[in-house]
């Protein structure tokens, strides 16, 4: 369970590093910033949906 938490946070490092990268292609000039935007807002709905959905799993499991 615990690699699944180490997990969910590296989705965050990879929406940082697409929000930088987006930023670094939108002062350059070129073309793709949409597309690393758009990854890094895909991560970050990957990172709270894995979180709520282990939220969900630890709780079924306490009641048992």
């Amino acid at each position: 369970m615990k690699y699944s938490k180490i997990f969910q946070y590296a989705y965050l490092v990879f929406a940082v590093l697409f929000i930088y990268d987006g930023i670094s292609k939108w002062n350059d000039g070129t073309n793709g910033a949409y597309v690393s935007f758009a990854l890094a807002a895909l991560a970050v709905f990957i990172f709270f949906f894995r979180r709520k959905f282990a939220k969900k799993i630890e709780k079924s499991n306490n009641s048992k």
